[in-house]
């Protein structure tokens, strides 16, 4: 496969679309920061050259239904379009894979990975490459995500300020998920401060070590949780505990 190839015809396909669009922007700027996460993990696990490009290929393709789906809803909300599989529509189904990359030897790989990168649990893949793969392009979306929640503004992710959300408070039903060590689901968010708890959710999924230490490294559970102030008093108590959660968890994973 020629990553430099694929990557060429990724910006030809994004010529589009408006790129002047925040949200537009942010999910291109994520698909690079996404291909570069999987080629850290690919790298810090030793896996051979061919799975290491592969893990950036999925990468890089892994959110291409994202863009349609902006352009026709000018929203994220899987109500308005399951964008893992309208991405598998395109490039399997309508034949853009393609464009990217020219032989079939991985197109089982890519398809299942990219269909089941944003499911809410990881089901049904029996093959051990796949497998691997299906897990790489999860972590590396996680990964990624916590630099957008990083970067981005609070009003172009939620819609409101940081202190509006910091305002709310947390529903039981999601505070029950995270308790549990659960990724939070999608429709039993309510608030703000929902939305917010369930990116923080997210490291429960994590599946390698390496993963967590790349998190683990970037302090990003500190840095995402301070990012909102949170004057709601039972919100500040709840997102103490959180904290602590969560600090504990990671620590346990990667001894």
């Amino acid at each position: 496969m020629d990553l430099q190839h694929a990557k060429r015809e990724f910006e030809r396909y994004l010529d589009g679309y408006d790129r002047t669009d925040d949200k537009i922007r942010l999910k291109i700027v994520h698909t690079y920061g996404v291909t570069e996460c999987s080629r850290q993990i690919a790298k810090r696990m030793n896996l051979p050259e061919e799975d290491r490009e592969l893990a950036q290929l999925i990468g890089l393709l892994h959110d291409i239904g994202r863009f349609e789906q902006l352009k026709r809803f000018d929203s994220f909300e899987p109500d308005t379009m399951d964008h893992a599989s309208f991405g598998v529509q395109i490039l399997f189904e309508e034949g853009m894979i393609r464009n990217f990359v020219k032989e079939e030897t991985w197109d089982c790989v890519i398809r299942t990975a990219i269909r089941k990168h944003s499911d809410f649990r990881l089901e049904g893949v029996q093959d051990e490459r796949t497998l691997l793969h299906a897990r790489i392009i999860r972590d590396a979306d996680k990964l990624d995500n916590c630099r957008v929640k990083l970067e981005d503004t609070i009003e172009t992710m939620l819609g409101v300020s940081a202190q509006e959300v910091g305002e709310t408070a947390l529903s039981p039903e999601v505070l029950g998920q995270f308790r549990r060590k659960e990724s939070i689901r999608a429709l039993t968010r309510k608030t703000k401060l929902d939305y917010w708890l369930s990116y923080l959710a997210y490291f429960f999924d994590i599946n390698f070590k390496v993963s967590m230490e790349m998190i683990k490294e970037n302090n990003y559970v500190e840095r995402l949780i301070d990012r909102i102030p949170y004057s709601n008093p039972q919100a500040k108590l709840e997102m103490a505990k959180v904290r602590e959660a969560l600090e504990q968890y990671i620590a346990e994973f990667v001894q």
